[in-house]
């Protein structure tokens, strides 16, 4: 769930923390303070005063300073943030209950223990499938850590690794190739591993900003751009879903190479040793730097190899990047902008109609939905709920088997030729409510994200486009779009773009206008094509109620010199608050939309969505 949704969702008191800390992050004057001013100046209160949506930018602003934050809590030998961040992080986590989150934690502790014993065992067992090079590296690492940690102890100090001492330590794990795992384990065989109250783990992980709890719901909270940085500083470059993804494309025989080097059993099915690979936390960059590989190869055969991985495979064609690092970092810039995306490549209608018809032919989904993100509800297969837990179409089948699959396609009537997935995908697209969900990426005309949200389209068609969505949202909210009435009107040189008609004469005027730039600000040239339009109704006895003028946005130029325009009833109207109000009204009680809330200069969508909803 996106920070700015889960903030509506709570009271002053359960933020409180994450304010404070931002606060904080503000006082030390980061790299982004001008940025942050800018936003902060329209408040006279302060942070705690500004709305969701800003909050949200700001946290995007101090990523980095609230990584550097987290990176010195993680200096507190007993924290246990290692082991809780890898509980939050993983896919289907962000939203639990407080039972959940406590039976996950208990769960982890447990497994932690089991496998720190069972390490120990394979380290002292001369027969272990540990080869004895691993056997070494384990060694090094941990004398080293035992080092670090007791060294506090012997000169009468609290046991601490310091920043520099981890630091060092981190570089060691890294050239000695173990996972995250492995580096977990052997911490855990130093440290002492206790079981913390549920309600002290929740409080100090609220205390320094990672969830949000909410007492009314007995809800824990992480937003999902909360995750990406958790991530971050866990050095976990992918999401699992897009890790699993990758592995899946991979032959059997790689698979166990992998396997064989972290100890993973082979006789366990392709799919499980997937995710015990994933669960090992090993990182991406390594796996795609040297373990998908045959021993041996080429450093040119390495890059040809991941290109065919990606565009065969991924349907990522071009992967940029000349060096194979540069390639790898590509493609981890690419998951990472298709997890940051909040549309889903095809409508949520769709998305919807998807899982009834998967839930049909593949009646046990559900259940194996709910093991893998470890979700507590009982019937998971709804695309709302799983878009609040950021889990995507393309998510959902990439847990299916292949021939699962194929029988879905056959029962479905789906296109058997080409790539299973993108065949399903393309099945629900539902292109209609598609385009409406791209409405202000139509509106910015931004090319590349619509290809990516699967539209395509001309960039010559994209301004008549803009037009016909609008057209559409008017007429969904109930009005009288009088196409007819509007060819009377229009001349060869004044030509409005949408007339609503609201009977007794009465009509409001709609303007679209469509920006490749920022900010639109050319109000002199588009005030005297509305000015024109307005002479071309009163000509005609008609009375303007309102002129709304639709585009992505609007500079603060083009909104001053709007306010001081005495001769036209015109309002400004975002394409995003167009898009909510209209997903407001259709949750609403309305037939038709009360169009006297168009009363703003800038129209505000939070007022109008309140009266919508009471």
């Amino acid at each position: 769930m996106k920070l700015e949704k889960i903030l509506d969702k709570l009271g002053s008191l359960e933020k409180n923390s994450f304010i404070k800390i931002i606060d904080h992050i503000i006082s030390k004057n980061p790299k982004n303070l001008k940025d942050i001013e800018k936003i902060l100046s329209s408040s006279d209160k302060g942070l705690k005063s500004v709305d969701s949506l800003n909050i949200s930018n700001i946290f995007s602003l101090t990523s980095d300073e609230f990584t550097d934050y987290l990176v010195c809590e993680f200096q507190e030998a007993n924290s246990q943030l290692d082991i809780l961040i890898d509980i939050i992080i993983r896919d289907g986590n962000c939203i639990m209950k407080q039972d959940w989150f406590s039976r996950l934690y208990e769960t982890e502790i447990k497994n932690l223990k089991g496998k720190i014993k069972s390490l120990n065992t394979e380290l002292e067992n001369e027969k272990s499938e540990l080869s004895e090079s691993r056997k070494r590296d384990f060694r090094i690492y941990k004398a080293c850590l035992a080092t670090a940690y007791n060294n506090d102890i012997i000169n009468n100090r609290d046991a601490k690794i310091t920043s520099d001492e981890l630091s060092i330590i981190l570089t060691l794990s890294k050239q000695l190739g173990l996972s995250q795992e492995d580096v977990k384990l052997i911490n855990y065989s130093i440290l002492p591993v206790k079981k913390v109250e549920i309600q002290e783990v929740i409080n100090n992980l609220k205390n320094i900003g990672v969830v949000f709890f909410s007492k009314k719901e007995n809800t824990l909270y992480v937003a999902d751009e909360m995750v990406r940085l958790l991530r971050n500083v866990r050095k976990n470059e992918v999401a699992e879903k897009f890790y699993r993804r990758t592995l899946k494309l991979l032959r059997e025989p790689i698979i166990n190479q992998i396997s064989k080097e972290h100890n993973i059993d082979r006789k366990l099915s392709n799919s499980q040793k997937i995710e015990q690979i994933i669960n090992e936390g090993i990182s991406f960059t390594d796996l795609l730097s040297s373990k998908i590989y045959k021993p041996g190869i080429t450093l040119t055969e390495k890059k040809k190899t991941l290109n065919e991985l990606c565009e065969k495979g991924l349907n990522i064609p071009n992967l940029k990047g000349s060096t194979l690092e540069d390639k790898i970092n590509s493609l981890i810039e690419h998951f990472e902008n298709v997890e940051k995306d909040e549309k889903v490549g095809i409508s949520i209608d769709g998305f919807d109609k998807m899982l009834t018809e998967l839930n049909q032919s593949l009646p046990k989904l559900n259940k194996e939905l709910k093991e893998q993100f470890e979700l507590q509800e009982e019937y998971v297969l709804n695309a709302d709920f799983l878009l609040d837990y950021n889990i995507k179409p393309r998510d959902i089948l990439d847990l299916i088997t292949n021939p699962e699959l194929s029988k879905f396609i056959k029962d479905h009537g789906i296109k058997q030729r080409g790539d299973d997935i993108l065949n399903i995908l393309e099945h629900y697209k539902d292109v209609e409510n598609l385009y409406l969900e791209n409405f202000e990426n139509v509106g910015y005309r931004n090319l590349n994200l619509l290809k990516e949200n699967g539209i395509a389209v001309k960039e010559s068609e994209l301004g008549l486009k803009f037009e016909e969505l609008t057209k559409s949202i008017f007429k969904s909210l109930g009005f009288s779009v009088d196409d007819k009435f509007k060819n009377q009107l229009n001349t060869q040189k004044d030509m409005m773009d949408i007339l609503l008609n609201l009977g007794n004469n009465e009509i409001i005027i709609v303007e679209c206008k469509t920006i490749k730039e920022k900010g639109y600000n050319k109000f002199s040239s588009v005030s005297r094509q509305l000015k024109s339009y307005q002479n071309l109704a009163l000509k005609n006895n008609l009375r303007i109620v309102k002129i709304l003028l639709v585009a992505p946005e609007f500079s603060d130029d083009f909104v001053y010199d709007c306010e001081m325009d005495t001769e036209m009833n015109l309002s400004l109207l975002k394409a995003s608050s167009l898009s909510k109000i209209f997903d407001a009204f259709k949750e609403s009680k309305y037939q038709e939309f009360p169009h006297v809330l168009f009363r703003d200069i800038v129209i505000n969508e939070e007022r109008i969505i309140k009266a919508l909803t009471k």
